[in-house]
């Protein structure tokens, strides 16, 4: 596997493989000590249910030729004596056991032997239930040579001479119970390594075919992401739908279409600020020559000038510092605007009286060109909902916009309207009109159109307009047709008593 595999290699796919791994490990070990925990029970289930009568058989061939009892009440010793031989030379896992009816036990020949301290009853609840059952039921009862163990066992009820108990048989013995662990441990021991090594391996098999099959959509999803990574901006993975993980599919894609978005916004943006940057070093250069030119020539014929010509030049320098400080004025606004540093300060407030004084305001100015400027409202007093100040700002960039472009003895009309829960205003004026093919950009500052012509230009007006639009979540348009004049019309919620 190469640098370029590796890297392809999620780090989920070896968490699998380790988890797959101690999982196989987990099955194993859970498997040896299962198997051979019931095979333990099967085998010991096996041997109780094939002696189950041996209890029965000592009853009925030694209790029958001769009591258990002497005639002193003590227990018959030889007789026992010869019954552990008997039994021993058939199976000397057996230990024979004699109690009475309480549990009390009255003699074995094992607990003469025992080095440990025997147990002197055993319970017997185990017994009973194993002779209800006729020993058909795996069952374990007390062990008395070693108490607090459970050993397998045979047991039947007697009565003789009066005297009623039970011969209790221990099945499995200290010595048989050794001998049995050691060789289940043994064959454990093989079965575990050879159970093991048989289910890893098919395990390993199945394991690597699943994660294969698996990590198959999340292997392509990682060659899509290194690839849109390495530059393929058309990178995409194709039916998200149909992925293992959908959510993640349909995530990058959307992600990898958001990122080429912003990319291309970006350099929309960049190439329409170097227009920005293009347009605006014009603008200042006009107003800076012409303030150049004329602070020379009265610094060069400051004594040759007469008063009224002194007067003129220094009238034309004044306009044309205000015309420079409104210019940088305009930048300095939009550029707030667009870096979106206004936050409008929404309030009630009338549109009428705001009108009124707008009016009033540009009056002087639209009488200087011979222009009516008029004001249609309805009787009604007009209230809106929004912020005061940048409103103001946008119908004095529309008025004076539309006064700039109105022709002597010509007419500007602002008119409010209310339509449903909204406040109409219009700005229309009977000037020269807009170019059908430059309407769609008179907004855009950056799109500077109609480049062959010499332009006046819409300025910054506009697009401070546009900008404050927005903030207010509503959209400004234009109808206009050359030569007939321009209407410019927004609508601001109307303010709700």
């Amino acid at each position: 596997m190469d640098q370029k595999d590796k890297a392809l290699t999620p780090k989920l796919v070896k968490k699998l493989w380790l988890a797959f791994i101690l999982l196989i490990l987990l099955m194993g070990t859970s498997y040896i000590f299962i198997t051979g925990y019931y095979a333990n029970k099967y085998n010991q289930a096996t041997i109780q249910q094939v002696n189950a009568n041996v209890a029965n058989h000592v009853i009925q061939e030694k209790f029958a030729n001769a009591s258990p009892f002497l005639e002193d009440g003590s227990v018959n010793k030889p007789l026992f004596g010869d019954l552990m031989h008997d039994m021993m030379a058939v199976n000397r896992s057996i230990e024979v056991y004699l109690l009475d009816d309480v549990g009390e036990i009255l003699y074995s020949v094992v607990l003469d032997h025992s080095d440990n301290a025997p147990a002197k009853s055993v319970t017997l609840e185990p017994i009973k239930k194993f002779i209800e059952n006729k020993g058909n039921s795996y069952i374990e009862g007390d062990d008395p040579r070693n108490p607090g163990e459970q050993k397998i066992f045979s047991a039947a009820p007697y009565e003789v001479d009066s005297r009623k108990g039970y011969v209790y048989v221990i099945l499995a013995s200290a010595e048989f119970q050794h001998i049995s662990n050691s060789l289940l441990g043994s064959y454990f021991k093989q079965l575990g390594v050879g159970a093991t090594l048989l289910t890893m391996f098919f395990t390993a098999i199945i394991g690597l075919l699943s994660i294969w099959f698996l990590t198959k959509n999340l292997r392509l999803i990682t060659g899509t992401v290194r690839r849109f990574q390495e530059g393929d901006l058309e990178a995409r993975i194709e039916n998200p739908e149909d992925s293992d993980i959908e959510v993640f599919a349909h995530s990058f894609n959307e992600m990898a279409d958001t990122i080429v978005d912003n990319m291309e916004k970006m350099k929309s943006v960049d190439l329409l600020r170097r227009e920005l940057i293009a347009n605006v070093s014009h603008d200042l250069r006009t107003p800076l020559a012409i303030l150049k030119g004329y602070i020379e020539t009265l610094q060069i014929k400051k004594d040759t000038l007469s008063e009224v010509e002194t007067d003129e030049y220094l009238q034309i320098t004044h306009d044309n510092v205000d015309k420079l400080s409104n210019l940088i004025n305009q930048l300095f606004e939009y550029s707030k605007l667009e870096a979106e540093q206004v936050t409008p300060v929404k309030e009630p407030f009338s549109i009428t009286e705001l009108s009124h004084d707008l009016i009033a305001k540009f009056n002087v100015l639209a009488q200087k060109k011979e222009i009516k400027l008029e004001l249609e409202n309805p009787k009604e007093n007009c209230m809106v909902f929004a912020d005061v100040s940048l409103v103001e700002r946008a119908l004095q960039n529309l008025i004076e916009n539309a006064i700039k472009y109105t022709n002597p003895h010509g007419l500007v009309t602002l008119s409010l309207n209310k339509i449903g829960k909204n406040i109409e205003i219009n700005l229309t004026d009977n000037g020269a009109g807009i170019p059908l093919n430059e309407q769609p950009f008179i907004f855009d500052r950056y799109k500077q159109v109609n480049k062959s012509a010499k332009k006046q230009g819409y300025g910054l007006g506009l697009a401070i307009v546009k900008k404050i639009m927005d903030l207010h979540d509503t959209t400004i348009t234009v109808l206009s047709k050359p030569k007939e004049g321009s209407s410019f019309v927004f609508n601001l919620p109307a303010y709700q008593f």
